[in-house]
Parts: structure tokens; sequence; C-alpha cells
């Protein structure tokens, strides 16, 4: 896994998952603490997430929250749309541009 970025917006790359979790958190909680306005969260570069993974997305977007923040995801890759999807966390979640459930694969 790989993050860059800044308060404003990040980029993960790679695999976000059990084994990257802990780090993923350390340095998105901190984009969150550091800065105002809108989190984007760009996931284009992303290979694959977990279970653990889309924890670490969903505590963000509560910890953005609380600190009167959004958090917005960028560049969904479209097998992480369709668990998004699956998991109904597209109607809570900011997906820049959306997600067009209609145009998704069915699986």
């Amino acid at each position: 896994m790989h993050i860059r970025g800044d308060h404003a917006g990040v980029v993960v790359g790679g695999r976000l998952d059990v084994h990257s979790a802990a780090d993923a958190r350390t340095v998105l909680h901190a984009a969150v603490d550091d800065g105002v306005g809108d989190l984007i969260l760009d996931l284009s570069e992303l290979d694959s997430w977990d279970a653990t993974g889309l924890g670490v997305i969903m505590g963000v977007h509560r910890r953005a929250g609380r600190c009167g923040r959004r958090l917005v995801l960028r560049g969904v890759p479209a097998q992480m749309q369709r668990l998004l999807v699956a998991t109904r966390l597209h109607r809570i979640l900011a997906i820049e541009g959306g997600i067009g459930v209609e145009s998704l694969p069915r699986v």
C-alpha cells in the first residue's frame, strides 16, 4: 500500500487490507485532523481492499464528520463500487460523481 497527499487530498494505492490498515488509519486520521473542508480520498490506484480496509474508510468518514469535515471518495474502482452497493455504504459515503448502480456489471 502507498499513500501520498496532504490534509486536503490523499491518494491510496496498492492493497488496503489487514496488513496495511494500521498505517493507513494513522495517515488518514492525521489528514482529517490537520485540515478543513472536504478531504478527497482518491482510490483510483487502489488494487483491492478487504473488510478491514473498508473499516478504515468508514472510521475516517466518522472522524471527518466529528471534525466538521466531509470525506469524499474519488476514482472508486468498479469492483469496489459493487462492494459499496452490496453493503449499501454508497448511501452513506460521499462519492464524487456518484455510483451508477445500473451500469455496474452483475456478479
